[in-house]
């Protein structure tokens, strides 16, 4: 059974929970047509980790982490765009998908300084700088949780990207893999907010370290 087809709806990821998150942030009416957009795309043939699944991992992880977080119903939405527009031979993925939010916020009537937020958090996933504020560093670190997944999920993790990048060629591939992986492993710290740093932060080290030694 495929990732999709093992995570067909969740509850995280229903109309009920998506019309609730919209509600929260004070739009005029729920953008139903984009909730199945959204949906159609975390479906792409092409995608291998950044699917569902990975999505309802996300929110489900941060709904776990309610009591650490600024504004929920914004690191949510930022969750559902941060992999909205997924090609891996591009490198302005988060761009556009922050273009696709504001775009949507903007249509469906969010405040101003919303909509400059909802942007942060979606160009945060970049992971090319530190994150500015408590909740784009939340949202990063749940973004992240896979590196600290238990060691069976995270080799499914390590499959899923390869199958993503599948016409890379072998040598390197694991030469870039192992530059991405090790990028992590020498920060002084991969997770920023004190609730993913207990959580996750020694396992990911671990399975880090394992999974470099393997494509060395």
């Amino acid at each position: 059974m495929t990732a999709v087809a093992a995570f067909e709806i969740p509850q995280s990821l229903r109309l009920d929970a998506w019309s609730q998150t919209w509600t929260l942030l004070g739009a005029k009416s729920v953008p139903l047509d984009v909730h199945a957009k959204l949906i159609e795309r975390y479906r792409e043939p092409h995608r291998a980790y950044h699917t569902l699944q990975h999505l309802d991992e996300c929110l489900r992880l941060r709904s776990s982490l309610l009591g650490d977080c600024g504004s929920p119903a914004e690191i949510d939405i930022a969750l559902w765009f941060h992999d909205a527009i997924y090609a891996p031979m591009r490198h302005d993925n988060e761009a556009l998908s922050a273009k696709w939010l504001g775009q949507v916020a903007t249509q469906w009537g969010l405040a101003p300084e919303v909509r400059l937020r909802l942007h942060g958090l979606v160009m945060a996933t970049c992971h090319r700088a530190a994150p500015t504020t408590g909740d784009e560093a939340l949202l990063v670190d749940v973004d992240l949780a896979i590196l600290g997944a238990d060691p069976i999920r995270f080799d499914e993790y390590e499959a899923q990207v390869r199958r993503e990048f599948r016409w890379v060629p072998r040598p390197l591939y694991r030469r870039k893999r192992r530059e991405v992986l090790s990028e992590f492993q020498n920060r002084r710290q991969i997770y920023s907010s004190e609730a993913c740093l207990h959580l996750f932060e020694e396992q990911a080290r671990s399975n880090l370290a394992r999974s470099i030694a393997a494509l060395a």
